[in-house]
């Protein structure tokens, strides 16, 4: 049964964006990008469980509106654009730990994640506190075509396969590959402790739909997401809400 109250939930949500300015509090469908993952989160997890990590008065401003307190400013060596995921994550879990108490999990979501689902969250925390093996779970989703069957402009202008052995595979005979689906990562606290990553423990796959998955990098990835956010909210009211503390 998934339990959120032994949970610390993690949006890392750097101010500086340089393709797209002020991405993550950029307005779309009418909302700042974060609200729309705090929105499903504020329907699982309290505002004490929460933390938002961020080097910016703006975003800082814009989530405690919603109830959520800042507790603190993400410190600048952890804020530029080559500190990873894990990197924020695990500052995150040591203040908390240090400062507020020992949490059983952490879930990382990124504030881009504006199709995020919460029975996604609670299928893939029941899934993770069932396997006493794995790690971690991914969110991921399958590729529309085979990546077996890649190519790349080549030094001269013309394609070139990645694996050329595969041209002569039908694509119903190549397996089925995935990617990360940009929107959560679920982990044991004590995996996080250890540095553990994808490349390195036991990670899980929580399967996420292709039409609920968009990487937002650029303006036209924004554009994107704005259009299957106004599918998947056809019919639907904004609620009016805030985080229970």
């Amino acid at each position: 049964m998934a339990d959120f109250e032994s949970t610390l939930v993690v949006v890392p949500a750097r101010g500086g964006s340089k393709r797209i300015p002020g991405k993550n509090i950029k307005p779309i469908f009418g909302q700042p990008m974060i609200f729309w993952p705090l929105m499903v989160l504020s329907n699982l997890v309290k505002a004490r469980n929460l933390l938002v990590s961020t080097d910016s008065d703006a975003i800082i401003e814009i989530v405690e509106s919603k109830g959520l307190k800042v507790p603190f400013k993400r410190p600048k060596e952890l804020s530029d654009d080559l500190t990873g995921t894990a990197e924020v994550t695990s500052h995150a879990l040591s203040w908390f730990e240090k400062n507020i108490k020992p949490v059983e999990y952490v879930l990382t979501i990124y504030p881009t994640a504006v199709l995020l689902s919460e029975s996604d969250l609670i299928a893939a925390m029941d899934s993770l506190s069932f396997d006493a093996a794995a790690d971690s779970i991914i969110s991921a989703t399958t590729f529309p075509f085979p990546i077996q069957r890649a190519f790349f402009k080549n030094y001269r202008g013309y394609a070139e396969m990645f694996e050329p052995a595969n041209y002569y595979h039908r694509s119903q005979d190549l397996g089925e590959s995935m990617h990360d689906a940009g929107q959560f990562y679920l982990s044991k606290a004590d995996a996080v402790r250890k540095g553990k990553i994808l490349v390195n423990s036991n990670v899980k796959i929580q399967t996420i739909r292709r039409n609920k998955v968009v990487d937002i990098d650029t303006l036209e990835d924004f554009e994107v997401a704005e259009e299957k956010l106004k599918i998947h909210m056809k019919n639907s009211t904004i609620p009016d809400w805030k985080f229970i503390n």
